[in-house]
């Protein structure tokens, strides 16, 4: 079993050390979120959250992803990052494709790329993106992403994208593991069909269990069960010992973990070293014994 710490919308000061104290700790993995902005409320219905409402995000400090993780891979040397997750249809296939190769550069390949969809239409408008091909263009997107970051020249044609013969440098010297996000059906097709990872936003233990049989068997019809897939879990199983090793034997890789609830209302009141007390504290009781 991994670990990954997830922590956001903190004071950006605190990030360094904690990543610091992460790795110290015996941590895999640190998840880095993705949000562009905060509209003011949205007629759309979030997810994950009981009441479906997005006002927690309100004068939340977001970092965006492809600028903190090669500042927090340059104070760490084996810690990798993990996005959970960048609303990929939400910007520009190349561009993208040109920022996570140099993310997987620089941090050398400590970089798993957590994708999916934003559920708020504002995210696609303010960004001049279409709000109702979003998944298809995320599949068109996946294909793209993949191509430029192998090396050498590629080129695309489909029914969204239509990019040149081209080819970018530098490119990692590994493949960057896309990891699909999302509890949809067509989510987890995604994931099943194209992924090499799928990440759990959290929720009832039956659901995941849901979830995690119906991948099972879209990666066997897929032709795909034979391949590494990763899987990153949010669940109350992972604040224990036994809990741990249940995850295990449903096949989950990594535990992600936290130390406070991210929905709630106003700024967080967490000290930086009691975050940092909670992720030795966490390490100590659960990591170290394993």
């Amino acid at each position: 079993m991994r670990f990954s710490y997830a922590e956001s919308m903190i004071d950006p000061s605190f990030y360094a050390p904690l990543v610091r104290a992460a790795e110290e700790a015996g941590y895999t993995s640190f998840t880095v979120p993705d949000n562009i902005g905060y509209a003011g409320g949205s007629d759309a219905s979030y997810p994950y959250t009981e009441d479906g409402a997005n006002d927690f995000l309100e004068d939340k400090p977001f970092l965006e992803p492809f600028s903190v993780i090669p500042a927090l891979g340059a104070v760490t040397e084996k810690l990798r990052f993990t996005t959970f997750v960048v609303k990929l249809p939400i910007r520009l296939p190349y561009l993208v494709a040109k920022q996570a190769a140099s993310v997987a550069v620089l941090t050398n390949n400590r970089f798993g790329f957590g994708i999916g969809l934003s559920p708020w239409p504002e995210d696609f408008r303010v960004c001049g993106q279409e709000w109702e091909s979003r998944g298809k263009r995320m599949d068109e997107m996946i294909e793209i992403i993949r191509g430029f970051t192998k090396g050498g020249y590629f080129e695309f044609h489909g029914e969204y994208y239509d990019i040149e013969r081209i080819k970018m440098a530098p490119v990692p010297s590994e493949p960057i593991p896309l990891l699909i996000g999302g509890h949809s059906e067509a989510a987890l097709r995604r994931a099943a069909r194209t992924g090499d990872g799928w990440m759990h936003a959290g929720g009832p233990v039956e659901d995941l269990d849901h979830a995690l049989e119906r991948l099972a068997t879209l990666r066997r019809e897929y032709g795909r069960d034979q391949l590494p897939f990763e899987i990153h879990v949010i669940s109350e199983d992972a604040y224990s010992l036994d809990g741990v090793r249940r995850l295990e034997d449903r096949g989950i890789t990594d535990a992600v973990v936290a130390f406070r609830n991210f929905y709630h209302r106003g700024p967080d009141t967490q000290t930086l070293q009691d975050k940092i007390d909670a992720v030795r504290g966490y390490a100590d009781q659960i990591i170290a014994k394993l």
